[in-house]
């Protein structure tokens, strides 16, 4: 969506560039995953640190005397930041920035600390993996994730992973909900695709809306004729195009799926009232086609 809201020429650009721009940015969405976990192992040292400056405190506080160790022995942090494949990963594509980008982890580790969240698992008697888990699973869900710094932060270091950031902050908690003390170390090394199918159809996808661009251009034309022009030039008719691409060009793709899909991202991207005006063409569009029988869905069930 992004390529072709970003393509305002004709079939014969450069489609190679824009297929370049696609896999560099879904390959640039493991290297987000890389670096949320990275920060997780960076506040886990943090931690440490936090624990030994107060240790070797000459003149101590009441509170500094109950101490607790609880963050820094966190058996879900430890996982993680002993995982020597997760962290050559991380090495390896350099993505080990948050010692120099330190004020970030600075500012959740303050969060952390005078939070609710902190305050309940510290003074619990009981300690156990399964606690561990949900103390971090909860202060990601409450306290890093919505952290709006750290969404400024990672809007600057690289463009795309604002759009990434949802899905990839959503599997990470699918992850760590199922790691266990008895996981693999490449329980955390997930495959960026599902298989080889995923990374082909985001390719098709591109190519074949881009190469059928003025063709669907005419097609929602033809169906719009008393809306704003400057509806169809925007992201509207981006979203138009592509769905029309899955309706004619992706068989086993059935219609229902592909509106709703469209619908969703109307709403996360476009204007407030884009996705009862796509909703409406696209079922218009859907009708016009089963009573002509064109461009049959094929598979069980499928219309």
């Amino acid at each position: 969506m992004q390529s072709m809201y970003a393509f305002k020429g004709t079939e014969s650009d450069d489609l190679q560039k824009e297929q370049r721009f696609l896999t560099h940015s879904l390959d640039n969405m493991y290297d987000l995953y890389l670096s949320v976990l990275a920060l997780l192992s960076e506040l886990h040292k943090k931690s440490k640190d936090y624990n030994e400056k107060i240790q070797n405190k000459i003149v101590k506080t009441e509170a500094d005397k109950n101490l607790s160790l609880k963050f820094q022995e966190n058996q879900l942090l430890h996982l993680i930041s002993s995982n020597t494949l997760l962290q050559e990963a991380i090495s390896n594509r350099k993505l080990n920035f948050w010692h120099l980008d330190f004020e970030y982890v600075d500012i959740l580790f303050k969060e952390i600390l005078k939070s609710d969240l902190y305050k309940f698992y510290t003074t619990e008697d009981e300690t156990s993996f399964k606690k561990d888990k949900h103390f971090i699973i909860d202060v990601f869900t409450e306290i890093i994730a919505p952290n709006e710094k750290l969404f400024d932060f990672f809007e600057d270091k690289k463009l795309t992973w604002v759009d990434d950031l949802p899905v990839v902050n959503t599997a990470i908690l699918r992850i760590l909900r199922k790691l266990k003390l008895t996981s693999p170390e490449a329980a955390l090394l997930p495959e960026l695709y599902k298989d080889e199918e995923d990374l082909e159809f985001a390719k098709e996808l591109l190519q074949k809306t881009f190469l059928n661009n003025s063709k669907f251009g005419e097609e929602i034309s033809a169906k719009t004729t008393n809306w704003d022009s400057e509806r169809l030039a925007s992201l509207d008719g981006v979203i138009l195009k592509m769905a029309l691409c899955e309706f004619q060009k992706f068989p086993s793709i059935p219609h229902k799926v592909t509106i709703n899909e469209y619908l969703e991202i109307a709403k996360e991207y476009s204007t407030p009232k884009s996705s009862l005006f796509i909703n409406g063409i696209l079922d218009k569009i859907v009708k016009e086609y089963q009573a002509s029988n064109l461009h049959l869905k094929t598979g069980r069930g499928l219309m």
